[in-house]
């Protein structure tokens, strides 16, 4: 009977407790409350304080301070090492033992950020005007040289020192009129190198990492022209380039149509909406012959997308003249496709299409076959080659037109 009676006392008992400890916090809760409501509200920033914390975080900003494309303290380090590329030697020092660099060609390589590197120091730095004069040696010099061979290996210290270029600018946070400077042409070169090393094998020339790099400078350029307020005379020339080369893209498409009115009626943007809408409706006729208003660069854009568009042609064709009784001149269909007659034949007996002796398509939807994607090689069909441009460096530099080469 005891035990009982303790049992009901100790249960009451922290029942009496529980009540007790739930009401103090709920009294706890109201005073805090209260005292937060009574608490003053932040002073709101004054514009003088506004400019002198933007001063603070730009002389936060390190600036570089070096002259030359390459610092002297890096060149001194890879020429002890052996590690100076052929194109940034001393003429007639490539087979010592110790090639010496040359100043005037050497460039700063790419290095990833490391432990206890100190990547900001201004004596590393190239400031704007010295990152534009690197970007233009490396594109006249280096990449429109017809002497340098393969052009592979130009691509690749081409692109490892536009690497530390970027490295640079984001370093420093350049913006504005400089950076647009500085992208525009970086973006021509990433185009070109798409067009003129396609094919080539994946240890030469990797398109993945060649078009990462190419949708990040794009994007950045973009968004230099949408924060810049000065004119922007080539900015017609890109957006039409960016949406031709992700063609069928929602959000390239979307971008375009943000654009304001007169921009985008512009003849280069508006012809570029004109084939990414024609690409929406699968409608390939229509895109080929658009196409051939384009001018090169803007081609070597769009080209990586002509084989999947040329097969569909086909592929149409092939249930919409299939009958037995049913022939298509080549000579035509080739007009279609925008290729010589015997690479329009070669791409038909790819897809099962049948040419016969007198140069006639017979079309047949039942005969038509999906071609191996190793099979559709894009090199094979560009039917001007890149060595033959006129000036490579006015092409990629001031993005002067050159002739179609679809």
């Amino acid at each position: 009977m005891n035990r009982g009676r303790a049992a009901r006392y100790i249960s009451s008992r922290s029942q009496r407790s529980a009540v007790t400890s739930g009401r103090q916090r709920r009294e706890d809760n109201r005073d805090q409350w209260q005292r937060q409501r009574q608490r003053p509200a932040p002073a709101v920033a004054t514009e003088d304080e506004k400019q002198k914390f933007a001063q603070k975080i730009t002389e936060a900003v390190p600036k570089g301070t070096c002259q030359t494309m390459c610092p002297s303290q890096e060149l001194q380090d890879r020429e002890a090492q052996n590690r100076l590329h052929h194109f940034e030697m001393v003429p007639g020092t490539e087979k010592d033992r110790r090639p010496k660099g040359d100043p005037r060609r050497a460039v700063k390589e790419y290095a990833r950020p490391a432990a206890g590197k100190d990547a900001t120091n201004p004596t590393d730095l190239r400031p704007p005007a010295v990152l534009l004069k690197t970007v233009h040696y490396l594109i006249d010099e280096i990449a429109a040289s017809p002497n340098l061979h393969p052009w592979t290996e130009v691509y690749n210290f081409v692109f490892d020192r536009l690497r530390s270029v970027k490295q640079d600018m984001i370093i420093q946070r350049v913006s504005g009129s400089d950076c647009v400077a500085l992208l525009e042409p970086i973006v021509r070169f990433l185009i070109y190198a798409s067009y003129r090393l396609c094919g080539e094998p994946v240890r030469l020339f990797d398109p993945r990492i060649n078009d990462t790099h190419l949708q990040e400078f794009l994007s950045w350029l973009f968004d230099c022209y949408t924060a810049g307020s000065g004119p922007n005379p080539n900015q017609e020339e890109f957006q039409a380039l960016g949406l031709l080369y992700n063609l069928g893209s929602v959000r390239a498409h979307q971008h375009v149509l943000e654009l304001p009115l007169q921009l985008r009626t512009s003849p280069s943007v508006a012809l570029a909406t004109s084939i990414n809408q024609a690409f929406l409706e699968r409608n390939p006729v229509r895109l080929l012959r658009l196409a051939g208003g384009l001018s090169f660069l803007q081609t070597c854009a769009l080209h990586r997308h002509l084989v999947t568009c040329r097969r569909t042609l086909l592929l149409i064709y092939s249930h919409g003249f299939s009958s037995r009784n049913c022939r298509f001149p080549l000579d035509r269909l080739a007009q279609l496709l925008r290729l010589d007659p015997p690479l329009a034949a070669q791409l038909c007996q790819l897809c099962g299409v049948q040419v016969d002796l007198e140069n006639q398509v017979l079309f047949s939807k039942s005969a038509f076959t999906e071609p191996k994607p190793t099979a559709l090689d894009c090199k094979r069909y560009h039917s001007e080659s890149p060595e033959n441009l006129t000036s490579l460096s006015g092409l990629l530099l001031q993005g002067q037109h050159e002739t179609s080469a679809q």
